[in-house]
């Protein structure tokens, strides 16, 4: 699965990412997220519930951040695992300055398998997509002060 979305955000790239980097802001603002804890240099560890369709449980997963080029890009990797199944993903997330602030370009490739896998492509898609909106616009409305 590949989803690429751009996120506004009414601020400049150095403040959007210091907030990229804030273990806490990153909790507080992914959906179903239990746990963020440091691990290791730019390695965390994860709790998570979600929930597709009828499927539903609690993911362990390690995080990992790399290709840091402050304040303008950097990968993120997340390999998880629970009941439900397994997700792996990666994403480039870009930050831009823009006239008005930044936009942040975000380019994921996931596999997912197991229980969570049977609910079909296009209602994981859906749930990634929202997850993700939900998640920068979180982030977008911290960053702003609203």
């Amino acid at each position: 699965m590949e989803i690429s979305a751009t996120y506004k955000f009414a601020a400049p790239p150095q403040a959007v990412w210091t907030l990229l980097m804030d273990p806490e802001a990153i909790k507080s603002c992914l959906p179903g997220c239990k746990e963020l804890r440091p691990i290791g240099d730019n390695r965390y560890q994860a709790e998570m519930s979600i929930g597709v369709a009828a499927v539903t449980g609690t993911f362990n997963a390690t995080v990992t951040l790399s290709d840091l080029q402050p304040p303008s890009s950097y990968r993120l990797g997340v390999e998880a695992s629970g009941k439900p199944g397994f997700a792996n993903g990666s994403a480039l997330i870009a930050l831009k300055p823009t006239t008005d602030g930044t936009a942040v370009e975000v380019k994921a490739t996931s596999d997912v398998g197991g229980l969570i896998a049977r609910v079909g492509q296009r209602l994981i898609e859906g749930v990634a997509r929202m997850s993700m909106d939900r998640f920068f616009g979180c982030l977008a409305s911290r960053v702003s002060g609203s």
